[in-house]
């Protein structure tokens, strides 16, 4: 789970600061695209916390590039949906269920 926390960490940053550009031109479409880049940043930091809804953040996020990319070419929207699937894989196995778990048993230990 860090390690998919920290990629979707890293696509937003690195997604923000290279279509910073075009916000500041005021392209269009340039605010949208820099708050998918905040999205998945906020992603990789919730899920790095164990916060459940950031697992759907993630998936959601994920899902929307593969809808964008049947747009695109044949091959673009069949690297999405493997990515897509690995990426549920691995945020709905066992591990995370371990992963997010772990928060959950802190959050009740804490209010008894």
């Amino acid at each position: 789970m860090t390690i998919l926390a920290w990629v979707y960490i890293a696509v937003g940053v690195i997604g923000f600061g290279y279509h910073a550009p075009e916000l500041l031109k005021l392209e269009p479409d340039a605010f949208a695209i820099e708050l998918t880049e905040l999205l998945a940043l906020a992603a990789g930091v919730f899920l790095l916390r164990g916060e459940n809804w950031a697992r759907w953040l993630t998936l959601a996020w994920i899902a929307f590039h593969v809808a964008l990319s049947a747009f695109h070419t044949i091959r673009e929207f069949a690297v999405h949906c493997v990515l897509a699937a690995a990426i549920g894989w691995v945020l709905f196995g066992v591990a995370a269920r371990e992963w997010f778990g772990r928060r959950e048993a802190k959050s009740q230990a804490g209010t008894e």
